[in-house]
């Protein structure tokens, strides 16, 4: 991602590339205190841990804004990341595709309208063999849109995993299967199963550069931006 990242930033108009950084210095990266110094924003797919302490060293100077793309954040660390964003402009998203956001709100949608008295909800995930952390973020974001159409607290129906003699599914619960393996890029599909029927709505990632290039839009949008925390829905106009 960072590579993509970089690529998207080279052929967008009006944004130059300040720096990249990461764990040390080596050909073709800075400090990551150079770095700040010379952004507006930076883009951050790294890790839970270190956008949470990116975050503070951000907060404690009074910038750059941040964008960041990481996934798998306990409590704590979006507690941190909250913190920050009262000293600077802070844009999460597990997923910055344009497709991925609308397939939320057509979520939220289904789930409202096809209540779990008669729809079992089912949400399959499929990355590549090097992702971390499952089930993934957009994963997560998709089930959260779920439980808003119902009107619950995901936490309340969220079922992680199966194994052995699970008994008979729990109505109302929110479901996640998960595959790792080659180089997937992204896989996500919400099902929305009764007796005599199946809905499904998915979407299906085809290139990094998708990614970038709507990170890319996100940093143009939050350039400057007072303190707070901001997602796509705010960078499309939905919030």
């Amino acid at each position: 991602m960072g590579r993509a990242v970089s690529e998207a930033v080279r052929s967008a108009p009006g944004v130059a590339l300040a720096g990249g950084f990461g764990r040390s210095v080596g050909e073709g990266l800075v400090s990551q205190a150079t770095a700040l110094a010379a952004a507006d924003v930076v883009i951050d797919f790294t890790t839970a841990e270190a956008s949470a302490a990116l975050a503070a060293a951000c907060a404690a100077r009074g910038g750059p804004a941040l964008v960041i793309g990481s996934t798998g954040f306990d409590a704590a660390q979006l507690g941190a990341m909250a913190e920050a964003s009262t000293r600077v402009a802070i844009l999460r998203a597990a997923n910055f595709s344009l497709g991925v956001n609308m397939l939320l709100g057509l979520v939220e949608q289904a789930a409202r309208a096809l209540g779990p008295e008669a729809y079992d909800i089912e949400i399959f995930e499929a990355h590549h063999r090097r992702k971390v952390d499952a089930p993934s973020g957009t994963a997560l974001m998709l089930a959260e849109a779920a439980a808003r159409g119902r009107g619950v607290a995901l936490d309340a129906v969220a079922k992680r995993a199966r194994d052995g003699i699970t008994g008979p599914r729990r109505p109302g619960e929110i479901g996640f299967s998960v595959m790792r393996g080659g180089g997937l890029v992204g896989e996500h599909s919400v099902s929305f199963a009764a007796e005599d029927e199946i809905l499904t709505l998915s979407h299906s990632a085809q290139d990094r550069s998708l990614f970038a290039r709507g990170a890319v839009e996100a940093a143009v949008w939050a350039a400057g931006r007072p303190p707070g925390l901001y997602t796509m829905m705010d960078v499309l106009g939905f919030e």
